[in-house]
């Protein structure tokens, strides 16, 4: 979500006086906006000489916020945007592919769940392996160095019955249709995912098809220890954005996430169900 400062040419009363006021409460975005308790905001303007202003600025940013939802739909209008637009892409694995009736349905977040060294990153490296050859170009946010180009090149060779010429063309269009990027914090994702809704928007990056996080465990569980909120809110808020993208723009999602000891030593995914 943006920054506060970059809202005023558009929003008047989210001016530099109204932004002070929020950023005494390490509030920079509308994103730190959602995180604050808005009953104990509104309050504390009674102590400002412009507190009327500065509801009207809190009441302009619910509305900015409100205008993002989508309208509703019927049932009628779901079922048809799901079978005219949300086909599939294969992962490359031909058992999970037909377990999932095709692959990765396109306009979907899909989670990966597994115990450490279970293949979720083999899946993942093979899923883009075999899209970035058919489909477009893949995002692939590597968020414990656990990218391989080798495994990647692998994939494509081991899977060709071309001339070397044609299998060589095919790993270069396949290597360039893969952008990696390493994320190693929560903000950091949002900074890239923000960027790339923006791209989007703005048709820069048209041919995107997937984003793979491996893994978004790794990102959030660090900031869900203690008992504050803030840690599930920008869990919340991430899940949020994804299925935006996925939605908006038609785009499969791939996400993994690993397992964690539960009651009766049973194993249950690090993130909760989905």
């Amino acid at each position: 979500m943006p920054l506060l400062s970059s809202m005023e040419c558009d929003y008047p009363l989210i001016d530099s006086n109204f932004r002070d006021f929020c950023a005494s409460h390490v509030i920079y975005s509308v994103e730190d906006f959602l995180l604050r308790d808005l009953y104990v905001l509104v309050i504390s303007t009674e102590q400002h000489h412009n507190s009327e202003r500065l509801k009207e600025g809190i009441t302009q940013v619910l509305t900015i916020i409100n205008g993002q939802h989508q309208p509703w739909v019927n049932g009628q209008e779901l079922l048809d945007d799901a079978l005219q637009n949300k086909s599939s892409l294969p992962t490359g694995c031909r058992r999970i592919d037909v377990f999932l009736h095709g692959g990765l349905k396109k306009g979907h977040l899909s989670e990966l769940v597994g115990p450490s060294s279970s293949g979720k990153t083999q899946i993942c490296l093979r899923a883009a392996s075999r899209v970035a050859k058919g489909w477009g170009k893949i995002i692939f946010l590597d968020s414990g160095n656990s990218f391989s180009s080798k495994r990647v090149a692998q994939f494509v060779t081991q899977t060709s019955d071309s001339s070397a010429y044609e299998v060589d063309k095919a790993l270069q269009q396949v290597m360039n249709n893969i952008v990696c990027l390493s994320v190693f914090d929560i903000f950091t994702l949002f900074e890239v995912l923000h960027q790339l809704k923006n791209n989007l928007i703005s048709q820069v990056d048209q041919h995107i098809r997937m984003i793979i996080i491996d893994s978004i465990s790794t990102l959030i569980t660090p900031i869900l220890g203690g008992g504050g909120a803030q840690g599930h809110a920008l869990m919340v808020s991430v899940g949020f954005l994804l299925k935006r993208l996925a939605h908006e723009h038609d785009i499969c999602i791939l996400v993994t996430n690993h397992m964690v000891a539960g009651e009766k030593g049973t194993s249950k995914p690090a993130l909760g169900e989905s």
